[in-house]
């Protein structure tokens, strides 16, 4: 009888946990059942991200949703470090200066904006009172300055942050491992989002095909300070390619996402302990109905 129960024992051990691991909760939205998706809540303290992409051209060597791809798999590993709930692939952004190249996709500005209203609506609806969008494409950055603004067009009982920062930008604060391998590199296209899509999406990115085109500023149009234009972009770069991704390599990928990772699950933890941004948009609501009433 001893040794059976010996036995038995043993054998347990040797069984996965039956709480832990195998049954962690997934952090994809679209992966969670219903009852799951209630729980995910509760251990995410109620905060969701949407990480934000797009779908354009990125140059000779990087397929069409770079930034969409480059964007997820950083936040996918931050939530490894804090638990959050990520929001399906999202990429009805700004692109309308990439509209002459093959694959790009590039909604209406009103439908940009009315999309994002209703994702981050319905996503609040769900439970998600701090909604964190992660900017993952630079033509999506004064698009989501403007949509926070509109937040606070009435009131609403959720808030937004807006996290944009893809880790150290100087090669003095980065990790040697994410540092470009020379001057001039990075860019739209280049070695470092290159390098990320070897990392997060092996097979996707062709670095040798990096010289058929031209990465380097072709300054047709030379603006006086302070005055700008939208063909600006396009002006500079008309291969849709900034820098020379000849250089990227998934190590150097890695520890980009590593680098982003860390920055973005810093900032899932600010908002999980937040409660001062809650506190005065609740504040704000409630004067802005009755302005007369703010003392002046």
């Amino acid at each position: 009888m001893f040794a059976k129960f010996v036995r038995n024992t043993l054998l347990l051990c040797l069984l996965p946990a039956a709480s832990g691991s195998a049954q962690q909760l997934s952090a994809k939205w679209e992966e969670l059942t219903a009852e799951d998706f209630v729980k995910a809540l509760q251990s995410s303290s109620g905060v969701c991200l949407l990480p934000f992409g797009i779908i354009e051209k990125h140059g000779p060597s990087g397929p069409l949703g770079t930034d969409l791809i480059n964007v997820r798999g950083a936040t996918l590993e931050a939530v490894k470090q804090q638990y959050a709930i990520v929001f399906p692939e999202y990429y009805f952004g700004q692109i309308a200066e990439a509209r002459h190249q093959p694959g790009t996709v590039a909604y209406r500005s009103d439908l940009q904006l009315a999309l994002l209203q209703a994702t981050t609506d319905e996503m609040a609806r769900n439970g998600c009172h701090k909604v964190m969008i992660v900017n993952g494409h630079g033509g999506n950055t004064a698009l989501l300055q403007y949509f926070i603004q509109l937040q606070l067009d009435a009131k609403k009982d959720y808030v937004v942050y807006i996290y944009g920062g893809t880790g150290p930008r100087s090669n003095e604060s980065m990790p040697a491992a994410a540092a470009p391998s020379k001057p001039g590199v990075d860019g739209h296209a280049g070695e470092e989002e290159i390098a990320g899509i070897m990392a997060n999406a092996p097979g996707l990115a062709h670095p040798e095909r990096a010289g058929e085109e031209s990465g380097a500023d072709q300054k047709r149009l030379a603006l006086p300070p302070g005055l700008s234009t939208g063909i600006w972009w396009y002006a500079s770069y008309p291969n849709h390619y900034a820098g020379d991704a000849a250089g990227a390599t998934a190590a150097r990928g890695a520890a980009l996402r590593e680098v982003r990772a860390d920055g973005i699950a810093k900032a899932i933890a600010f908002v999980k302990a937040d409660t001062v941004a809650p506190q005065l948009q609740e504040e704000f609501f409630e004067k802005s109905g009755k302005p007369l009433d703010t003392k002046q």
